[in-house]
């Protein structure tokens, strides 16, 4: 496994998969990238993605994952449902079932495909919204799933699990990538790049991570 130094990363054109990026062009020889087009409510992202994909200059597969959004009515696939927080232990409006699952899974018959044995997702169990498929246990579970249905070993590596996104900008700033991050990804669930509508939940949380990391900072400095 050490041998192997090639790796795909799950790639939205987002904070933590740009982040999640420059992690693997650090530790990985080779690195391609995926983006998943699930008709998802704004195909910004697929364009953001793209052109971070060409500008750090690595391969970049958009794999056609449409069935998702006729299988998934949320607020990520429709434009008639509100983006809001879940209340009282519901899930937020913008879950979407199945997601990681379905990615993750793509994700390595494409590594398998290319010869990758390595496969990097910015899930985070700390920043998770609630989602059930961002925590450890899943990706855990489904990464030996993974290796017994195509007979072989792959790791699915979570660099930001354990990270607030405070941490998650002070890796982009290790990284020396703190500003490309800012101003070059999409997270955003209004489609807004950069620092984003400031209204959404995505950019409050991207907000309030930024605004401790930059306080941190300040203190240590």
């Amino acid at each position: 496994m050490e041998k192997n130094k090639k790796a795909v990363v799950v790639f939205s054109g987002g904070q933590d998969s740009t982040t999640c990026l420059f992690w693997a062009l650090k530790d990985f020889d080779h690195v391609e990238v995926v983006t998943f087009d699930y008709d998802q409510r704004h195909k910004a992202e697929i364009e953001v993605a793209k052109e971070i994909a060409e500008d750090q200059n690595v391969k970049h597969h958009v794999l056609d994952m449409s069935l998702l959004n006729q299988l998934a009515p949320n607020a990520l696939t429709r434009n008639d449902i509100e983006v809001k927080d879940g209340e009282d232990g519901e899930l937020p409006s913008t879950f979407v079932p199945g997601r990681n699952l379905l990615f993750l899974s793509f994700a390595t018959i494409l590594a398998r495909q290319i010869g990758a044995k390595h496969i990097v997702t910015g899930v985070c169990e700390t920043d998770f919204s609630g989602y059930p498929d961002c925590r450890d246990v899943f990706v855990k579970s489904l990464n030996v799933t993974l290796n017994l249905s195509m007979d072989d070993e792959f790791v699915v590596h979570t660099p930001l699990m354990w990270l607030d996104k405070a941490q998650t900008w002070e890796m982009a700033d290790e990284l020396n990538e703190f500003e490309y991050v800012r101003e070059k990804t999409l997270t955003c669930y209004n489609g807004v790049r950069g620092d984003g509508c400031g209204d959404c939940p995505a950019c409050e949380l991207r907000q309030n991570g930024l605004d401790t990391y930059l306080e941190r900072k300040e203190v240590n400095s």
